[in-house]
């Protein structure tokens, strides 16, 4: 089983970045997004290096961690 968790970070001016990241990782930003920080946030992905600009996240959505077979 992987350690990888599902997010969807939302933004300000609307869409949505679907992400993939370690539970260290989330960890990470869910602490400087509670922190009320109004920065850059650079989280590592596994499909690379993604810069947050803090003061335009709304909200940080986490997939539950079930299995799914099928479709």
């Amino acid at each position: 089983m992987s350690d990888k968790r599902r997010i969807a970070i939302g933004f300000h001016a609307g869409g949505a970045l679907p992400l993939k990241l370690a539970q260290e990782k989330l960890d990470e930003l869910h602490k400087a997004v509670t922190s009320g920080e109004n920065g850059w946030h650079e989280l590592d992905t596994d499909d690379g290096t993604v810069l947050l600009n803090l003061g335009q996240v709304i909200y940080l959505r986490v997939e539950k961690d079930e299995q799914r077979i099928g479709f």
